[in-house]
């Protein structure tokens, strides 16, 4: 019996742990708010980001709000490879990141260790 319980208990685990990584998830997203010709998105960092996508409009200069509540390591800075930003996050406040408008285009963000993901969507 005590094997039974274990194998099904494994077989839970293994399905969780696929899900987890593996299965599709709603993603929160985001539509800049444009105020005289400038445009910005706040953006929560507490187990990942929220939204995880944000949509900008092409050629109107924006700005990320990052404010950053988790006390993860992981959290504690912002990867933007495609602009070659690397910004640190303090925890409690708001940090705000520039992004390049000029071209469409969809560019990745990711914490740190590239464990949780954002997308900026420029069209």
């Amino acid at each position: 019996m005590d094997k039974i319980i274990t194998l099904a208990l494994g077989l839970a685990l293994i399905a969780f742990i696929a899900w987890w990584f593996f299965g599709k998830h709603d993603v929160a997203a985001a539509n800049a708010q444009v105020n005289a010709n400038q445009q910005s998105v706040d953006i929560e960092v507490k187990g990942g980001y929220s939204p995880e996508r944000v949509v900008l409009k092409k050629g109107i200069p924006a700005t990320l709000n990052f404010r950053r509540t988790d006390s993860s390591n992981c959290l504690d800075h912002v990867v933007f490879s495609d602009f070659g930003i690397n910004q640190k996050l303090p925890q409690g406040k708001v940090e705000q990141i520039k992004i390049d408008t000029s071209k469409p285009g969809e560019y990745d963000w990711e914490c740190s260790m590239n464990m949780f993901h954002g997308k900026v969507i420029v069209k």
